[in-house]
């Protein structure tokens, strides 16, 4: 079926591993942002705490959003809420960064960086909602770009950051691309519940990192 020269062609089988692989996203979201806010709350610091919340609604935001939106039956309604689903990819990789960006925010780099990577987040939201359906391939490589922009920065988070932090932030990021070439392989059966299970795995660690990242 096509609406507005998209199609959502996934079968029955498609539609249900896919919400699985969500169902079991969203609630590992929940249940670890509760528990960050609840150590944030009475350990960290206000400003660590500021970034725990930020990182946990963008979370839990992009991963409710793509919920609805992937499992949404075709509709004008879903072509609505592929825009909210598609920019909401920005908002979890700014929040993502938040968290990390927050701990050396006394240096201007970093400072620097936490600014840009949101106003590349506002900028892709806006285009997202002003050219829904087009330049998609412009906002692939503007993921692919926020999420790697780290590597401008690497020295300055490495002094910042534990190791241990490091090392997990590297492999979500290497996860989410992998992920990448399944969500552009659009002929590929369950590629769709394939991809998504990369996304819902390298959360996890970037979750993994986060909380290394408050507990040092």
């Amino acid at each position: 079926m096509e609406l507005e020269g998209f199609r959502w062609q996934y079968d029955r089988h498609e539609l249900i591993a896919d919400g699985i692989v969500h169902g079991v996203g969203v609630v590992l979201a929940l249940v670890g942002v509760t528990a960050l806010l609840f150590y944030a709350t009475v350990w960290a610091s206000s400003g660590q705490l500021a970034a725990a919340w930020i990182y946990g609604v963008g979370l839990v935001l992009s991963l409710g959003i793509s919920f609805a939106y992937n499992l949404w039956p075709v509709s004008k309604v879903k072509w609505y809420l592929r825009r909210f689903d598609h920019s909401a990819i920005f908002v979890l990789i700014a929040a993502t960064y938040t968290p990390f960006l927050q701990r050396g925010w006394d240096d201007p780099l970093l400072l620097g960086m936490l600014v840009a990577v949101w106003c590349i987040a506002a900028a892709g939201i806006a285009l997202k909602f002003l050219r829904p359906g087009r330049y998609d391939r412009l906002a692939i490589l503007l993921y692919l770009a926020m999420g790697w922009s780290g590597v401008f920065a690497a020295e300055s988070l490495y002094e910042t950051l534990p190791g241990s932090t490091m090392v997990l932030i590297l492999i979500g990021g290497l996860l989410y691309s992998t992920g990448v070439i399944f969500f552009v392989w659009q002929n590929l059966r369950f590629q769709n519940a394939i991809w998504h299970g990369f996304v819902v795995a390298a959360a996890a660690v970037h979750y993994s990192a986060v909380v290394t990242c408050m507990s040092a």
